[in-house]
């Protein structure tokens, strides 16, 4: 267990970071031994996310394993569709659910179960993003991932969204799945936004 202790009863573990940090890697990692060790295991993710085979009924990861999971779209739909005799209960692309989720797993923690939940924790503003900040701030155990960034190699803390090849506007949506061909990896100092209504002119990350 991380930190070098051993927790008993329930708990919350929080894997965070940007894309390609390999957040569902570890997830799936997590559940895997998990399932070795006999341990009752369900897998939810956001509806949202289909890029992987498997679609919207696996989680996947960018190097290409995949492992069965339920396609929510909402907290509500996790507590109606819960295995009552499930041990770990694992949740991918947490940041597209509704705040409603912290006191879901919340609930489940306090009632014996392990608690499993990969995140982006920021937008591609740099922001945080949906409830992953909620769920970091409660979890008995928190794992930042960073990837590697495109530009200078730094620990890459960002996600950077390209539209065009540019970087996306400020008030572009929140939300926009894609994989490498609309966002890279980027440090805090190679991230950039374009300001809002404007792609032609570039502003730093306002929290670089």
């Amino acid at each position: 267990m991380s930190g070098g202790f051993q927790l008993t009863g329930g708990w919350m573990e929080v894997i965070a970071g940007v894309m390609f940090s390999g957040k569902s890697e570890e997830l799936i990692r997590r559940v895997r031994r998990a399932m070795i060790a006999k341990k009752r295991v369900q897998v939810f993710k956001s509806h949202l996310d289909d890029r992987y085979a498997g679609g919207v009924y696996a989680v996947g990861s960018h190097d290409g394993r995949t492992i069965e999971a339920i396609p929510v779209d909402s907290s509500r739909q996790i507590a109606l569709r819960l295995d009552p005799l499930a041990q770990v209960i694992a949740i991918d692309e947490v940041q597209f659910l509704d705040a409603g989720i912290v006191a879901v797993a919340s609930d489940l923690a306090l009632r014996g179960r392990r608690v499993i939940l990969a995140g982006t924790d920021t937008d591609f503003r740099g922001e945080p993003f949906g409830p992953m900040p909620q769920l970091m701030c409660v979890a008995e155990v928190v794992d930042k991932l960073h990837a590697i960034c495109v530009l200078c190699g730094a620990p890459a803390s960002r996600n950077q969204r390209l539209i065009d090849g540019k970087p996306a506007a400020y008030d572009s949506p929140t939300v926009m799945v894609g994989g490498a061909e609309a966002y890279e990896a980027r440090c805090r100092a190679c991230h950039s936004v374009a300001p809002a209504g404007d792609t032609g002119q570039l502003r730093l990350d306002a929290s670089g």
